[in-house]
């Protein structure tokens, strides 16, 4: 009995310490801040003549954006919401080149690019609200798109269920992150735990923007059911498109992609 009693209490002291480990490394798992020196800005605005960067104040610290003038400003423009660890002036090139007669807005998450703070859920939505209403009021442009990448698909659904949009671009979505999280780690109270959680399949339906939403086949991070269960909820137009042969981070290089993509902006 006491050896029962001493297994038990050693099962649940390792059960509460793995809990607590989880639950305070949760943003070091979930984002992975990418941020930019100024002599990296620097370069990137000598590389590209048609780039320019955009600073905002929001709940009193700066954030940042990189904004791809490829056409006049009142054409079609695209919010580009991106993944956890990526640097997004790496989209500047593809912006440029892929969807001509649009312009891009590049947003840096808190603590990436030239943003001050730290990442949240809660930071992102707020972000992703402003710069929409910034871009709206600077450059009256005549559609908005939101894409987003990954951890992007949620602040990209944040907007879309809250202001009118165009059209919604996802590639590599979660139906929700605390769906995504019980995937890996099953064995914890996640729904107790979880902090940033863009439930994005609870606002899918009420959603009517076009959407396309694009998966891939072999995505070892996100499997492909959770993209499908959030593009069954939505309630607008929609279009599916699963890239087979293709994982989590190879998805643009599918000669699918960019044709779908500027098939459905020109729609």
């Amino acid at each position: 009995m006491e050896l029962l009693l001493s297994a038990g209490k050693v099962f649940l002291g390792v059960a509460v310490g793995l809990t607590l480990v989880v639950y305070f490394l949760q943003d070091r798992l979930l984002f992975q801040p990418y941020p930019l020196h100024e002599r990296q800005r620097l370069e990137v605005r000598k590389r590209f003549a048609a780039v320019e960067e955009v600073f905002l104040e929001s709940d009193r610290q700066k954030i940042h954006a990189w904004h791809v003038k490829a056409a006049p400003p009142d054409a079609p423009l695209i919010l580009y919401f991106g993944g956890n660890a990526e640097d997004v002036s790496s989209m500047i090139d593809d912006a440029l080149k892929r969807a001509p007669g649009t312009n891009w807005l590049l947003v840096s998450y808190r603590g990436y690019g030239a943003s001050e703070g730290s990442p949240s859920a809660a930071a992102i939505t707020t972000d992703a609200l402003r710069w929409h209403d910034y871009a709206i009021k600077e450059w009256k442009p005549r559609q908005v798109f939101a894409f987003g990448r990954s951890l992007g698909s949620g602040a990209a659904v944040q907007l879309a269920a809250a202001r009118p949009l165009s059209g919604v671009l996802l590639v590599t979505p979660f139906d929700s992150l605390t769906a995504l999280a019980k995937r890996y780690y099953w064995y914890l109270p996640v729904e107790l735990m979880l902090k940033h959680r863009f439930d994005s399949i609870e606002l899918a339906p009420r959603v009517g923007a076009p959407l396309l939403c694009i998966a891939a086949e072999q995505d070892e991070v996100i499997p492909p059911e959770h993209a499908r269960r959030l593009y069954e909820a939505w309630a607008g137009p929609k279009q599916w498109l699963l890239l087979a042969g293709v994982g989590h981070n190879s998805t643009d290089g599918a000669p699918a992609f960019w044709h779908t993509v500027t098939a459905f902006l020109r729609q």
